[in-house]
């Protein structure tokens, strides 16, 4: 009784060791900004979806915001942006995506990595 128990408690240690504390991992897009593929895929699908509507690539002028620089209206950490694009922002022409990409989160993420590869020094 007295092994299962010191048994279990390893376990349940080894356990939480392994998933560590989520909010100090990076998210998803972090894990995309040395992979040129993902970045690459962001880019077509920001291109595609985002840019050839609202959002410019270039800092021209548009009712959309520049996504480029260091204001983001709505929150800038990888969550903001994922829930701005995830949910929409009320009252402006920014309709909520949702997941709805090819490859759902995934590919939402790879936007966001696309977007903080491409960012301008925020210093």
């Amino acid at each position: 009784m007295k092994l299962s128990v010191v048994l279990l408690g390893v376990f349940v240690a080894v356990l939480v060791g392994a998933c560590g504390d989520i909010s100090s991992r990076g998210s998803p897009a972090e894990d995309y900004l040395g992979n040129d593929v993902a970045i690459q895929r962001g880019k077509l699908i920001f291109a595609g979806t985002c840019a050839g509507y609202c959002h410019k690539l270039s800092s021209e002028r548009s009712d959309a915001p520049y996504l480029f620089d260091c204001e983001w209206t709505h929150g800038g950490s990888d969550q903001d942006i994922y829930n701005t694009i995830s949910q929409g922002v009320a009252g402006t022409r920014m309709i909520a995506f949702g997941e709805n990409f090819p490859e759902g989160a995934e590919d939402l993420w790879k936007v966001i990595a696309f977007l903080k590869a491409n960012r301008q020094s925020c210093g």
